[in-house]
């Protein structure tokens, strides 16, 4: 899937408004001054506004980039996109990527 790749200053947040960073990132490809983001890396999630149990299963802890680059990678690992698909536990919802560099597009 085509699209910007996320770098460690991208704005990503949970779909409650947790704030969302990997939890390491790739220092061999940066973008607009930042590492960029592996696939196989989680993010780590602060700030999530959903409730514990047996109000709802939140709040979001971790979250993982399903899809990414196909063709670019680094270190023989694809990297994270702007419109890749992920998941966050455990409330299984998806992260969402707000704002990331727009010069570097990979497919």
């Amino acid at each position: 899937m085509p699209g910007p790749l996320l770098h460690l200053g991208a704005q990503v947040k949970c779909s409650h408004g947790g704030t969302a960073a990997p939890a390491s990132v790739n220092p061999r490809v940066t973008v607009s001054a930042q590492p960029t983001a592996l696939l196989s890396v989680p993010y780590l999630i602060a700030g999530c506004a959903l409730p514990p149990p047996i109000a709802a299963n939140g709040p979001c802890v971790t979250g993982q980039w399903i899809t990414g680059t196909t063709r670019v990678t680094s270190n023989g690992q694809p990297l994270a996109v702007l419109g890749g698909t992920s998941v966050c536990a455990p409330s299984g919802t998806p992260m969402l990527p707000l704002s990331a560099q727009t010069r570097v597009v990979a497919l």
